[in-house]
């Protein structure tokens, strides 16, 4: 019989409360201040482990220029992972619908020059590829990162302690976005 292994998952922080409307065409954090988890330094010493970002919310956007929407990761100002600008329908106007986000790091050096390889969805009615009939309605899943090949994500310092942060951008400021519940798990 082969040798087993232990593993463990431990959720790190939940979001005890929404985040603000973003409707602003710039990036801005989704998460309520309460929710940023501080990674201890050394916390990510080994190449393999992983931290799961899973969040829910809404969103509204227009028809004729509901612009793209863009998810990234990012410790401090470091963006660890980016989900690129995925397309919108502008067919119809959609108000309040659910999405859901989940994006899987692992990581993939450690040290001074860390860095991580990023996978992910994103669901939503509205995300190009999605229904454009009348409800009721189902929804596309956009692969992140959207219409490019998964990297490598940008060096941060392992050894230093780092803010997790979750952020939105549109490319334009005719919609909004909302984080009702937000989660980040790590597993060894």
């Amino acid at each position: 019989m082969a040798g087993s292994s232990q593993s463990w998952q431990q959720t790190l922080i939940t979001a005890q409360s929404d985040g603000a409307a973003i409707t602003a065409a710039a990036a801005t954090s989704m998460l309520p201040a309460q929710a940023k988890f501080t990674l201890p330094a050394q916390f990510l010493q080994t190449v393999g482990q992983q931290l799961m970002i899973k969040a829910h919310g809404r969103v509204s956007t227009v028809i004729t220029t509901p612009g793209t929407l863009r998810v990234d990761v990012r410790f401090g100002s470091t963006v660890v992972f980016d989900g690129q600008a995925v397309a919108l329908i502008t067919a119809n106007a959609y108000t309040n619908i659910p999405w859901v986000v989940e994006i899987l790091l692992t990581v993939r050096a450690v040290g001074t020059s860390a860095n991580m390889m990023g996978y992910g969805t994103l669901q939503a009615m509205n995300v190009q590829g999605g229904t454009t009939s009348a409800a009721p309605q189902g929804s596309a899943i956009a692969q992140l990162p959207w219409n490019q090949a998964p990297a490598v994500g940008n060096n941060f310092d392992s050894t230093s302690s780092q803010v997790v942060d979750f952020f939105f951008t549109q490319t334009v400021a005719t919609g909004s976005w909302t984080l009702h519940q937000f989660s980040l798990i790590a597993m060894n």
